[in-house]
């Protein structure tokens, strides 16, 4: 089964933002991640809605909006409005969880939620058959660069069975530490969508061999 590969845009050269995001199309990537940090849910400040139309100038891929703010319902509109395919929210920030959900799919888009190292799986129970993607954090969310937690391994197979039992196809999609050997880790576990930054935009070859070198991981081909 081929993989989904979702380049974060929080690790490109933003002097030449255009360029690169022309270039993870031209390179085989699948959606485009859009990290989304406000300072105060996690310890860091990336993009508003404004950012959407600037990658949309120089991709049709689609966009994987990852919501780590504090209150993700005033901004879900604007995101939506500007172009999402998708968006993901945090269980802690959503005190009406269910709500959030329906409204993300009633206006067309995709919804997921993300589970942090320390949020349980069970969580869940209650909105899967509301969810297209469960994104779990190989790491703690707030930067790009740091390693992956290996105990998250047995998380995602936990996920994996939870989705099964429950009858649901939604994505599993792992970001934090993301390279061609933890991909295959967290592969084998039940992952099928894959975020990474440092591995694509920092590889030595550029961003195309970077993306070929997760994409033909042994276990993922």
């Amino acid at each position: 089964m081929s993989i989904i590969l979702a380049p974060s845009i929080l690790s490109a050269n933003f002097s030449c933002l255009g360029e690169q995001i022309a270039a993870l199309e031209q390179g085989g990537a699948d959606w485009i991640h859009v990290d989304v940090m406000d300072g105060h849910f996690v310890p860091n400040l990336s993009f508003g809605p404004f950012i959407l139309p600037v990658v949309r100038k120089h991709s049709s891929l689609p966009l994987d909006v990852h919501l780590m703010v504090a209150n993700p319902d005033a901004l879900i509109p604007a995101f939506i409005d500007g172009g999402a395919n998708y968006i993901t929210v945090h269980i802690e920030t959503c005190p009406h969880l269910y709500r959030t959900l329906q409204t993300i799919r009633a206006r067309g888009c995709k919804a997921g939620v993300a589970l942090n190292p320390a949020t349980p799986v069970e969580n869940l129970r209650e909105v899967i058959h509301l969810l297209d993607l469960v994104l779990v954090l190989g790491n703690n969310p707030g930067f790009s660069g740091q390693g992956w937690f290996p105990e998250m391994a047995a998380k995602i197979s936990r996920v994996a069975r939870f989705l099964e039992q429950a009858g649901s196809s939604a994505i599993i999609q792992v970001d934090g530490g993301m390279t061609a050997q933890t991909i295959s880790e967290a592969y084998q576990a039940g992952a099928r969508a894959f975020v990474s930054g440092s591995a694509i935009f920092g590889h030595p070859g550029g961003i195309a061999e970077g993306i070929c070198s997760l994409r033909n991981c042994n276990e993922c081909t």
